[in-house]
Protein backbone atom coordinates (compact mmCIF):
# COMPACT_ATOMS: atom_id res chain seq x y z
CA UNK A 1 0.00 0.00 0.00
CA UNK A 2 1.46 3.70 -1.26
CA UNK A 3 2.27 5.75 1.57
CA UNK A 4 -1.18 8.20 0.85
CA UNK A 5 -2.62 4.91 0.90
CA UNK A 6 -1.53 4.18 4.66
CA UNK A 7 -2.58 8.04 5.59
CA UNK A 8 -6.25 7.26 4.01
CA UNK A 9 -6.83 4.28 6.19
CA UNK A 10 -5.96 6.29 9.52
CA UNK A 11 -8.25 9.12 8.66
CA UNK A 12 -11.82 8.86 10.90
CA UNK A 13 -14.27 7.83 8.88
CA UNK A 14 -16.20 10.77 9.87
CA UNK A 15 -18.70 9.38 7.02
CA UNK A 16 -20.67 6.65 8.82
CA UNK A 17 -21.15 8.48 11.70
CA UNK A 18 -22.91 10.96 9.82
CA UNK A 19 -24.84 8.67 7.29
CA UNK A 20 -25.90 7.13 11.24
CA UNK A 21 -27.46 10.72 11.78
CA UNK A 22 -29.01 11.67 9.34
CA UNK A 23 -32.61 9.33 9.07
CA UNK A 24 -32.92 10.81 12.47
CA UNK A 25 -31.97 14.23 11.90
CA UNK A 26 -34.05 14.49 8.72
CA UNK A 27 -36.94 13.41 10.96
CA UNK A 28 -36.38 16.19 13.23
CA UNK A 29 -35.99 18.47 10.71
CA UNK A 30 -39.50 17.80 9.09
CA UNK A 31 -41.14 17.50 12.31
CA UNK A 32 -40.05 20.88 13.62
CA UNK A 33 -40.89 22.36 10.47
CA UNK A 34 -44.73 20.91 10.68
CA UNK A 35 -44.48 22.25 14.32
CA UNK A 36 -43.84 25.91 13.50
CA UNK A 37 -46.50 25.81 10.11
CA UNK A 38 -48.93 24.82 12.45
CA UNK A 39 -47.96 27.50 15.00
CA UNK A 40 -48.52 29.46 12.54
CA UNK A 41 -52.13 28.65 12.08
CA UNK A 42 -53.00 28.11 15.35
CA UNK A 43 -50.97 30.69 17.22
CA UNK A 44 -52.71 29.64 20.92
CA UNK A 45 -51.03 26.51 20.76
CA UNK A 46 -47.17 26.75 20.71
CA UNK A 47 -44.55 25.51 18.91
CA UNK A 48 -43.38 22.87 21.62
CA UNK A 49 -46.63 21.68 22.47
CA UNK A 50 -47.20 20.81 18.92
CA UNK A 51 -43.67 19.55 18.25
CA UNK A 52 -43.93 16.79 21.09
CA UNK A 53 -47.44 16.20 19.81
CA UNK A 54 -46.36 15.35 16.39
CA UNK A 55 -43.44 13.53 17.93
CA UNK A 56 -45.87 11.38 19.67
CA UNK A 57 -47.88 10.58 16.87
CA UNK A 58 -45.28 9.84 14.40
CA UNK A 59 -42.95 7.93 16.76
CA UNK A 60 -44.18 4.40 16.23
CA UNK A 61 -44.11 4.46 12.51
CA UNK A 62 -40.59 5.74 12.05
CA UNK A 63 -37.90 3.20 10.93
CA UNK A 64 -35.34 1.87 13.37
CA UNK A 65 -32.39 3.31 11.95
CA UNK A 66 -33.98 6.85 12.88
CA UNK A 67 -33.12 6.17 16.77
CA UNK A 68 -29.32 7.42 17.00
CA UNK A 69 -30.09 10.53 15.06
CA UNK A 70 -33.25 11.53 17.37
CA UNK A 71 -31.60 10.92 20.15
CA UNK A 72 -28.96 13.20 19.15
CA UNK A 73 -30.89 16.08 18.45
CA UNK A 74 -32.68 15.73 21.80
CA UNK A 75 -29.97 15.82 23.59
CA UNK A 76 -27.70 18.16 21.71
CA UNK A 77 -30.52 20.70 20.77
CA UNK A 78 -31.96 20.83 24.35
CA UNK A 79 -28.47 21.72 25.86
CA UNK A 80 -27.97 24.59 23.31
CA UNK A 81 -31.59 26.04 23.55
CA UNK A 82 -30.98 25.93 27.45
CA UNK A 83 -27.90 28.14 27.65
CA UNK A 84 -29.42 30.09 24.52
CA UNK A 85 -32.35 30.58 27.16
CA UNK A 86 -29.98 33.00 29.03
CA UNK A 87 -30.37 35.67 26.49
CA UNK A 88 -33.91 36.52 27.19
CA UNK A 89 -32.93 38.44 30.52
CA UNK A 90 -30.67 40.54 32.06
CA UNK A 91 -29.46 41.42 35.71
CA UNK A 92 -30.86 45.35 35.40
CA UNK A 93 -34.49 44.20 34.36
CA UNK A 94 -34.68 41.72 37.40
CA UNK A 95 -33.40 43.99 40.04
CA UNK A 96 -35.78 46.60 38.18
CA UNK A 97 -38.16 44.74 39.77
CA UNK A 98 -37.39 45.72 43.60
CA UNK A 99 -36.49 43.36 46.31
CA UNK A 100 -39.98 42.83 47.32
CA UNK A 101 -41.39 41.48 43.88
CA UNK A 102 -37.89 39.19 43.20
CA UNK A 103 -38.71 37.35 46.89
CA UNK A 104 -41.75 36.82 45.74
CA UNK A 105 -40.53 34.95 42.39
CA UNK A 106 -38.33 32.88 44.55
CA UNK A 107 -40.75 32.27 47.17
CA UNK A 108 -43.54 31.12 44.93
CA UNK A 109 -41.19 28.89 42.66
CA UNK A 110 -39.32 27.55 45.65
CA UNK A 111 -43.10 26.68 47.47
CA UNK A 112 -44.82 25.05 44.16
CA UNK A 113 -41.73 22.93 43.32
CA UNK A 114 -41.89 21.36 46.90
CA UNK A 115 -45.45 21.22 47.40
CA UNK A 116 -45.97 19.65 43.67
CA UNK A 117 -43.32 16.92 44.64
CA UNK A 118 -45.11 16.46 47.53
CA UNK A 119 -48.71 16.50 46.22
CA UNK A 120 -47.13 13.74 43.62
CA UNK A 121 -46.09 11.56 46.62
CA UNK A 122 -49.69 11.71 47.99
CA UNK A 123 -51.31 11.31 45.09
CA UNK A 124 -49.27 8.13 43.79
CA UNK A 125 -47.72 9.37 40.57
CA UNK A 126 -44.43 7.87 39.66
CA UNK A 127 -41.28 10.44 40.98
CA UNK A 128 -40.36 11.41 37.26
CA UNK A 129 -43.60 12.66 36.60
CA UNK A 130 -44.30 14.55 39.82
CA UNK A 131 -40.52 15.93 39.21
CA UNK A 132 -41.12 17.11 35.92
CA UNK A 133 -44.73 18.24 36.75
CA UNK A 134 -43.13 20.45 39.69
CA UNK A 135 -40.03 22.06 37.35
CA UNK A 136 -42.70 23.00 34.59
CA UNK A 137 -44.89 24.19 36.79
CA UNK A 138 -42.79 26.49 39.14
CA UNK A 139 -40.70 27.80 36.30
CA UNK A 140 -41.13 27.68 32.53
CA UNK A 141 -43.36 24.93 31.05
CA UNK A 142 -42.12 23.01 28.73
CA UNK A 143 -38.53 24.30 28.42
CA UNK A 144 -38.01 24.06 32.02
CA UNK A 145 -39.16 19.97 32.02
CA UNK A 146 -36.91 19.49 29.04
CA UNK A 147 -34.08 20.97 30.56
CA UNK A 148 -34.89 19.03 34.08
CA UNK A 149 -34.97 16.06 31.91
CA UNK A 150 -31.42 16.44 30.63
CA UNK A 151 -30.06 15.44 33.91
CA UNK A 152 -32.43 12.75 35.29
CA UNK A 153 -33.23 10.61 32.28
CA UNK A 154 -37.01 10.17 33.38
CA UNK A 155 -39.56 8.53 31.25
CA UNK A 156 -40.03 10.11 28.16
CA UNK A 157 -43.63 8.92 28.89
CA UNK A 158 -43.87 11.17 31.72
CA UNK A 159 -41.58 13.93 30.02
CA UNK A 160 -44.64 13.83 27.48
CA UNK A 161 -47.79 13.73 30.41
CA UNK A 162 -45.75 16.77 32.06
CA UNK A 163 -45.70 18.73 28.30
CA UNK A 164 -49.06 17.93 27.57
CA UNK A 165 -50.64 18.99 31.42
CA UNK A 166 -48.23 22.38 31.05
CA UNK A 167 -50.39 22.98 27.89
CA UNK A 168 -53.56 21.78 29.24
CA UNK A 169 -53.64 24.01 32.28
CA UNK A 170 -51.84 27.26 30.92
CA UNK A 171 -54.24 27.37 28.52
CA UNK A 172 -57.18 27.58 31.16
CA UNK A 173 -54.67 30.38 32.79
CA UNK A 174 -55.15 32.48 29.71
CA UNK A 175 -59.07 33.03 30.07
CA UNK A 176 -59.19 32.34 34.31
CA UNK A 177 -56.44 34.63 35.22
CA UNK A 178 -58.18 37.78 33.90
CA UNK A 179 -61.65 37.14 35.36
CA UNK A 180 -59.97 36.03 38.37
CA UNK A 181 -57.88 39.08 38.61
CA UNK A 182 -61.37 41.32 37.71
CA UNK A 183 -63.40 39.60 40.71
CA UNK A 184 -60.50 39.71 42.88
CA UNK A 185 -60.46 43.81 42.13
CA UNK A 186 -56.33 43.75 40.76
CA UNK A 187 -55.67 46.54 38.96
CA UNK A 188 -53.52 46.25 35.73
CA UNK A 189 -49.91 46.19 37.31
CA UNK A 190 -51.82 43.38 40.17
CA UNK A 191 -52.51 41.21 37.68
CA UNK A 192 -49.69 41.45 35.39
CA UNK A 193 -47.87 40.34 38.04
CA UNK A 194 -49.83 37.49 39.17
CA UNK A 195 -49.92 36.37 35.82
CA UNK A 196 -46.03 36.26 35.41
CA UNK A 197 -45.94 34.50 39.26
CA UNK A 198 -49.19 31.88 38.20
CA UNK A 199 -48.57 30.88 34.62
CA UNK A 200 -46.87 28.07 33.10
CA UNK A 201 -45.21 28.85 29.43
CA UNK A 202 -43.95 32.71 28.63
CA UNK A 203 -46.72 32.78 25.78
CA UNK A 204 -49.54 31.91 28.00
CA UNK A 205 -48.24 34.65 30.12
CA UNK A 206 -48.89 37.20 27.60
CA UNK A 207 -52.18 36.06 26.77
CA UNK A 208 -53.33 35.97 30.08
CA UNK A 209 -52.19 39.31 31.00
CA UNK A 210 -53.13 40.89 27.93
CA UNK A 211 -56.76 42.01 28.60
CA UNK A 212 -55.11 44.39 30.92
CA UNK A 213 -53.10 46.04 28.84
CA UNK A 214 -49.52 46.62 27.70
CA UNK A 215 -48.12 47.61 30.97
CA UNK A 216 -49.67 44.61 32.49
CA UNK A 217 -47.81 42.61 29.64
CA UNK A 218 -44.61 44.19 30.56
CA UNK A 219 -44.90 43.40 34.37
CA UNK A 220 -45.84 39.67 33.43
CA UNK A 221 -43.15 38.61 31.00
CA UNK A 222 -39.96 40.25 33.24
CA UNK A 223 -41.19 38.48 36.43
CA UNK A 224 -41.82 35.08 34.04
CA UNK A 225 -38.58 35.21 32.55
CA UNK A 226 -37.15 36.25 36.69
CA UNK A 227 -38.77 32.88 37.10
CA UNK A 228 -36.86 31.42 34.14
CA UNK A 229 -33.41 32.46 35.64
CA UNK A 230 -34.33 29.87 38.73
CA UNK A 231 -33.92 27.35 36.01
CA UNK A 232 -30.08 27.36 36.45
CA UNK A 233 -30.00 26.74 40.26
CA UNK A 234 -32.72 24.08 40.37
CA UNK A 235 -31.34 22.09 37.45
CA UNK A 236 -28.10 21.91 38.98
CA UNK A 237 -29.64 21.01 42.65
CA UNK A 238 -31.04 18.56 41.12
CA UNK A 239 -28.17 17.41 39.62
CA UNK A 240 -25.73 17.46 42.77
CA UNK A 241 -28.77 15.79 44.77
CA UNK A 242 -28.34 12.73 42.26
CA UNK A 243 -24.83 12.72 42.07
CA UNK A 244 -24.81 12.28 46.21
CA UNK A 245 -26.82 9.05 45.64
CA UNK A 246 -24.88 7.65 43.05
CA UNK A 247 -26.19 9.40 39.51
CA UNK A 248 -27.79 7.24 37.22
CA UNK A 249 -29.48 3.63 37.00
CA UNK A 250 -26.19 3.10 34.88
CA UNK A 251 -23.59 3.82 37.48
CA UNK A 252 -23.01 7.35 35.83
CA UNK A 253 -22.34 10.21 37.83
CA UNK A 254 -23.93 13.57 36.75
CA UNK A 255 -22.08 16.51 36.88
CA UNK A 256 -21.33 18.41 39.42
CA UNK A 257 -23.18 21.44 37.53
CA UNK A 258 -24.31 20.57 33.90
CA UNK A 259 -22.30 22.82 31.37
CA UNK A 260 -25.22 23.72 29.82
CA UNK A 261 -26.32 25.46 32.93
CA UNK A 262 -23.02 27.10 33.66
CA UNK A 263 -23.83 28.24 29.44
CA UNK A 264 -27.14 29.65 30.42
CA UNK A 265 -25.62 31.83 33.45
CA UNK A 266 -22.76 33.22 30.58
CA UNK A 267 -25.58 33.93 28.42
CA UNK A 268 -27.19 35.94 30.88
CA UNK A 269 -24.23 37.69 32.06
CA UNK A 270 -23.25 38.81 28.32
CA UNK A 271 -26.92 40.13 27.96
CA UNK A 272 -26.89 42.01 31.17
CA UNK A 273 -23.31 43.81 30.34
CA UNK A 274 -24.54 44.96 26.98
CA UNK A 275 -22.50 42.73 24.76
CA UNK A 276 -24.99 41.16 22.44
CA UNK A 277 -26.43 43.51 20.01
CA UNK A 278 -30.36 43.55 20.03
CA UNK A 279 -30.60 42.28 16.37
CA UNK A 280 -28.88 38.74 17.98
CA UNK A 281 -30.66 38.97 20.82
CA UNK A 282 -33.74 38.52 18.34
CA UNK A 283 -32.24 35.92 16.30
CA UNK A 284 -31.30 33.93 19.49
CA UNK A 285 -35.07 34.06 20.90
CA UNK A 286 -36.18 32.77 17.35
CA UNK A 287 -33.51 29.81 17.40
CA UNK A 288 -34.14 29.08 21.20
CA UNK A 289 -37.95 27.80 20.33
CA UNK A 290 -36.54 26.30 17.31
CA UNK A 291 -34.19 23.91 18.92
CA UNK A 292 -36.60 23.42 21.97
CA UNK A 293 -39.31 22.47 19.39
CA UNK A 294 -36.39 20.27 17.77
CA UNK A 295 -35.74 18.30 21.04
CA UNK A 296 -39.02 17.39 22.11
CA UNK A 297 -39.90 16.24 18.54
CA UNK A 298 -37.41 13.83 19.38
CA UNK A 299 -38.35 13.24 22.58
CA UNK A 300 -41.85 12.66 22.02
CA UNK A 301 -40.85 10.29 19.26
CA UNK A 302 -39.94 7.56 22.36
CA UNK A 303 -43.09 7.71 24.13
CA UNK A 304 -45.86 5.30 23.71
CA UNK A 305 -49.54 6.39 23.46
CA UNK A 306 -50.99 3.30 26.10
CA UNK A 307 -48.56 4.25 28.91
CA UNK A 308 -49.27 8.10 28.00
CA UNK A 309 -52.99 7.57 28.91
CA UNK A 310 -52.37 5.05 31.70
CA UNK A 311 -50.52 8.19 34.01
CA UNK A 312 -53.43 10.41 32.67
CA UNK A 313 -55.94 10.10 35.30
CA UNK A 314 -53.73 11.00 38.59
CA UNK A 315 -51.63 13.23 35.92
CA UNK A 316 -54.40 15.47 35.63
CA UNK A 317 -54.80 15.54 39.51
CA UNK A 318 -51.06 16.58 39.75
CA UNK A 319 -51.63 19.37 37.27
CA UNK A 320 -54.70 20.96 38.61
CA UNK A 321 -54.04 20.94 42.34
CA UNK A 322 -50.24 22.20 41.27
CA UNK A 323 -51.93 25.16 39.30
CA UNK A 324 -53.81 25.46 41.59
CA UNK A 325 -50.63 25.84 44.58
CA UNK A 326 -49.05 28.13 42.11
CA UNK A 327 -51.22 30.32 41.97
CA UNK A 328 -52.35 30.45 45.40
CA UNK A 329 -49.34 31.19 46.38
CA UNK A 330 -48.04 33.38 44.32
CA UNK A 331 -51.16 35.38 45.19
CA UNK A 332 -50.52 35.62 48.63
CA UNK A 333 -46.67 36.35 48.10
CA UNK A 334 -47.75 39.91 46.21
CA UNK A 335 -50.76 40.38 48.74
CA UNK A 336 -47.44 40.32 51.45
CA UNK A 337 -45.27 42.53 49.87
CA UNK A 338 -47.57 45.10 48.73
CA UNK A 339 -48.51 44.91 52.55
Amino acid sequence: MTTAGHLVGRLPDVAGPARSLAPGLLAVAAGTAAAFCLNGLLPAVSALTVAVVLGVAVGGRLPARAREGLDWATRRFLRLGVVLLGLQLGLGEVFGLGAGRVLAVVVTVLVAFFGTLLLGRLIGVSRGLALMVATGFSVCGASAIAAMDSVTESDREDVATAVTLVTLYGSAAIALVPFAGQALGMGPEHLGAWAGLSVHEVAQVVAAASPAGAGAVAVAVVIKLTRVVLLAPMVAGVSIARRRQGGAPTGRRPAIVPLFVVGFLLMMLARSGGLVPSAALSGAEVLTTLLFAAALFGLGTGVRLGALLRAGRRGLVLGALSTLLVAGVGYGALAAVAA
